[in-house]
């Protein structure tokens, strides 16, 4: 038990005083608010009682009145159903659909793989399902919502033009008067729904948690989960929403319960990084502070303060205790993880974890390098050669006037600080087998700063030459595809065809490539790229593809086929690859007028000839290439990154995609992230679906 001393008691005395006269000073407030309420309601329904007014103004007003009754139960019964949701306690009518969905009972014989992956299948479809239907409650919900206000509208407008027969009264005052007690009435009639659904909370919350623990295993939610890989699981309820809360949760106070000494290590790294840049630009142009100015002490010691405040500032009890169980349930799902040999990732497009077996993962991830077979196994590790070798040819470069200083210096490595590549794997969840994608973390590999400079000098010639063909977004394709529509060519049989190139970053030919990047920067009459050669470009790109050398699973590996997925440079030079590609298939769509665009391995072309002709055509198309390997779709409606694309009678019509392997998942509002953070992702929806 830590032993408080008497200035802490003191200070947290003080604190629950405060705390206590806050809340008093509130709830006397909101006595003092209601009782105002009342009294002007009162007050307003007898200003109104006095008009003398005519029948029909008078069965108008009950209308109303009525109307919006009606409308507050649909809005009552739509805040109910988010609350239950908020509250992951659905309806029971939704546990009937499960039921009704009959639960499979498919076990082979001696393949728990293949029970999981059915089970799996099962739980997304019931879930999906749910999510679809409640997705129909709340737009019903919203449309009579949105009806009985038409409703509204219309009556209030046949009010205010009938005529009252008053006594020395004006009329637009007590148009006025009617109106202000109309508003009344409706903030009235919200509040009591409100506080009907606080209620309602508190009672759900408590069945909730007195539902029996079977029958809350066995409902299938509609929030986000976890993609459970195994026959079972063992995580017990703490550590279960723990999880479900995903990966871009971030715990709350996490540096205030560390250990005064890593504080103290963390202030001083954070102190330093941000008052060396800030030194920078206030000591260069056009600035020119003076380096050993008072100012620039003061705003150090300044800076330093304000860490030391912001660190030190002791939390309330309730945050302390708080942040200390979320570290507690944290190091509990690690522990759990590691005596079960258990792997917890990041799923590829699904926004949540994926938890399996390691060994399990480990045969994907296997299967991967055998499929592809652009990894092999080093025996020594080549870390020192490779720096060896980047910082010779920099060197020879520089030394033979082939780069300029700043150049050099962009692109040179920090021996200190340089480390190999690691490479992870992240399961495909969406797909049968829960096959891997390979991501380079190469933030430190010895080549990146190389990549990066490449990546920043190459990239917008592609963007400024290839604008025709390139899609930025789905916004930028449907004006495209309006364009299309307008020179006459999307008529009623115009087919809509997608297709992804199948691992392009993996499978790009290394020497093939490089001499693919050299021709399209010839072709666009390149003899030097801020003042470097082509040549030189080459062999600067070649020793980012060849020197890549990562590090998994304690084991070294070296990618002998494509770049690394990971890397900025591989970006641009798979974009400049599939300008090669798809040139016999841009000529043919332009002969034609069809449209063809890519958004790096996807593509979306139109079709005006018969749909074999077409699949003829990416037949074809497929062995353009050993490495390039395409599937495709073809359909008059179709979706395309975050839009469905609909040919309807030959009239274009859009809509929001949300793809089947995305959760919809936003960061929790428990999150420690910054409050704007949580605008932000409102904003960014609505811009999304407009």
């Amino acid at each position: 038990i830590t032993t408080l001393s008497l200035d802490q008691i003191d200070h947290c005395l003080n604190e629950f005083v405060i705390c206590q006269r806050k809340y008093l000073l509130m709830k006397n407030n909101n006595q003092l608010l209601k009782f105002k309420d009342n009294f002007h309601d009162k007050d307003l329904f007898k200003t109104v009682s006095t008009f003398r007014l005519t029948i029909d103004r008078n069965a108008y007003i009950n209308q109303l009145l009525l109307i919006r009754e009606k409308q507050g139960e649909i809005y009552e019964e739509l805040l109910m159903l988010e609350m239950r949701i908020l509250c992951k306690f659905l309806p029971q009518n939704f546990d009937q659909l499960q039921y009704f969905i009959t639960p499979i009972t498919y076990s082979p014989l001696n393949n728990n793989q293949k029970v999981v992956q059915v089970k799996n299948k099962c739980y997304k479809i019931i879930q999906e399902a749910k999510r679809l239907w409640l997705n129909i409650l709340l737009n019903a919900c919203e449309i009579k919502i949105q009806a009985y206000d038409s409703q509204y509208q219309n009556i209030f407008l046949q009010l205010e033009s009938q005529s009252i027969v008053t006594n020395n009264v004006n009329d637009s005052s007590i148009s006025n008067q009617i109106k202000e007690y109309l508003i009344y009435r409706k903030n009235e009639l919200k509040q009591d729904i409100y506080k009907k659904v606080a209620k309602s909370r508190a009672i759900v919350l408590q069945i909730r948690q007195h539902s029996s623990s079977s029958r809350k295993q066995k409902i299938i939610g509609v929030s986000p989960e976890p993609y459970i890989d195994l026959m079972s699981h063992q995580f017990i309820k703490r550590q279960w929403n723990h999880l479900s809360l995903g990966p871009s949760c971030i715990r709350l106070n996490q540096s205030a319960i560390r250990p005064r000494k890593q504080q103290e290590i963390l202030i001083k790294k954070e102190h330093k990084n941000i008052d060396q840049k800030v030194v920078h630009h206030l000591t260069s142009q056009p600035n020119n502070i003076p380096l050993k100015s008072r100012i620039l002490k003061t705003y150090s010691d300044d800076l330093l303060n304000y860490f030391n405040h912001s660190y030190f500032s002791p939390l309330t009890y309730k945050n302390e205790i708080q942040a200390l169980e979320q570290a507690r349930t944290a190091l509990s799902i690690r522990r759990k993880l590691k005596k079960s040999n258990l792997i917890l990732r990041v799923t590829d497009k699904g926004h949540n974890f994926y938890i399996g077996s390691a060994i399990e993962f480990d045969k994907k991830v296997q299967k991967f390098f055998q499929d592809t077979n652009a990894f092999v196994i080093l025996k020594e590790n080549p870390f020192n050669e490779i720096l060896d070798k980047v910082i010779h040819l920099l060197n020879q470069l520089y030394g033979k006037n082939l780069i300029l200083r700043w150049q050099y210096n962009k692109m040179m490595l920090n021996r200190t600080k340089s480390e190999l590549a690691h490479l992870y794997f992240n399961p495909k969840t969406h797909k049968d087998g829960i096959p891997v994608r390979p991501i380079e973390n190469t933030m430190r590999a010895p080549t990146t700063n190389i990549s990066n400079f490449l990546d920043e000098i190459i990239r917008p010639i592609f963007d400024n030459k290839c604008s025709t063909t390139a899609i930025i977004d789905s916004a930028s394709l449907i004006k495209e595809l309006d364009k299309y529509a307008k020179r006459g060519l999307l008529k009623s049989s115009t087919l809509f065809c997608t297709f992804d190139i199948r691992n392009l970053y993996t499978m790009l030919p290394q020497q093939e490539a490089l001499n693919i990047l050299v021709e399209f920067l010839h072709v666009h009459g390149y003899r030097k790229v801020k003042g470097i050669p082509l040549d030189t470009i080459r062999k600067l790109a070649s020793i980012v593809l060849e020197q890549n050398v990562c590090v998994y699973d304690k084991k070294i590996y070296k990618q002998v086929l494509g770049g690394a997925m990971g890397s900025s440079f591989t970006l641009t030079l798979a974009n400049i690859f599939m300008w090669k590609w798809q040139k016999e298939l841009v000529r043919r769509q332009d002969m034609t007028g069809e449209f063809y665009g890519r958004y790096i391995d996807d593509i979306f072309m139109t079709w005006n000839r018969s749909e074999n002709d077409l699949k003829n055509l990416l037949n074809d198309a497929n062995t353009w290439h050993p490495n390039i390997k395409l599937e495709y779709k073809i359909n008059k409606s179709l979706p395309f990154l975050d839009v469905v694309l609909t040919n309807n009678n030959g009239m274009l019509s859009t809509s929001v995609y949300h793809k089947p392997a995305a959760e919809p998942y936003v960061v929790p509002f428990i999150s420690d992230h910054p409050r704007h953070t949580f605008v932000n992702v409102i904003q960014t929806s609505l811009t999304r679906a407009v």
